[in-house]
């Protein structure tokens, strides 16, 4: 255990981020229990409204986020100020995110069905960090031989190949897909071999005479959400509460 620890924590000076996604993890969990408590009217906590106006926990995550980005900078990676700041960071990004939907829409739609973003973007975050932090680099650069990436042709090649599929697979309306296959090439190029989504940038362009393509692609996001939908609202209700049926009033 202490020789993992080592080789793939210490050594290549990953503390920081290992320390950020798990203030960001907890963050976002500790929030969301106690938004769901003042929501249900328990415990001590009440929202924070001085002179009437409420300030919501994006506010001092931007400032957190602002004070150990800017803190990370300056003190480098290595060392107890940068994993104090990694901390500090990951606090604020929990912040920000677990309101990410309210930034998005510009108003308060925390406890609504266009809330259920900001536990998306949350997850998503967190599964994409946590594979950074086990090795997996971005276009697929770890996959490459010492030799490769020695050699800069083959590592441009690499690259630019898989953004390229990255980004075909985003066009085609699979962001979740795209994003996964920054880290994890095989996935960028599932999303970019298979239909596009009816909607999407590559489906208006290139569906527009093909009507087989876009009747298979309404078919199949049809089956999809038929299969999928469900459960993962489940999930979504489970992480970060359900979305109240009436439109949400001003506050949690």
């Amino acid at each position: 255990m202490d020789h993992w620890w080592y080789r793939n924590i210490l050594e290549p000076g990953k503390l920081p981020l290992l320390l950020a996604l798990l203030s960001f993890v907890l963050t976002f969990a500790a929030t969301r229990t106690v938004t769901r408590m003042i929501r249900a009217g328990r415990g001590p906590f009440r929202n924070v409204s001085p002179g009437g106006l409420h300030i919501h926990h994006v506010v001092p995550g931007v400032i957190l986020m602002t004070i150990g980005g800017f803190g990370a900078v300056a003190t480098g990676a290595h060392g107890v100020s940068s994993a104090i700041c990694a901390v500090i960071f990951g606090t604020g990004a929990g912040l920000v995110l677990d309101e990410f939907a309210l930034v998005l829409h510009l108003d308060d739609v925390y406890w609504s069905e266009q809330g259920r973003r900001s536990v998306e973007v949350v997850v998503v975050t967190a599964a994409v960090v946590g594979l950074v932090l086990i090795g997996s680099v971005p276009f697929g650069v770890d996959e490459l031989s010492p030799d490769e990436r020695e050699s800069r042709a083959a590592l441009v090649l690499n690259v630019l190949f898989n953004f390229s599929l990255a980004l075909i697979a985003l066009s085609k309306g699979k962001v979740l897909t795209a994003l996964f296959g920054t880290v994890v090439p095989l996935v960028a190029l599932v999303g970019a071999i298979r239909l596009a989504k009816p909607g999407s940038p590559w489906a208006r362009r290139l569906y527009r005479r093909r009507p087989r393509a876009r009747a298979r692609a309404a078919l199949r996001l049809w089956r999809h959400d038929r299969r999928w939908s469900g459960p993962g609202r489940k999930i979504q209700d489970l992480i970060g509460g359900a979305p109240d049926r009436t439109p949400a009033r001003d506050g949690k």
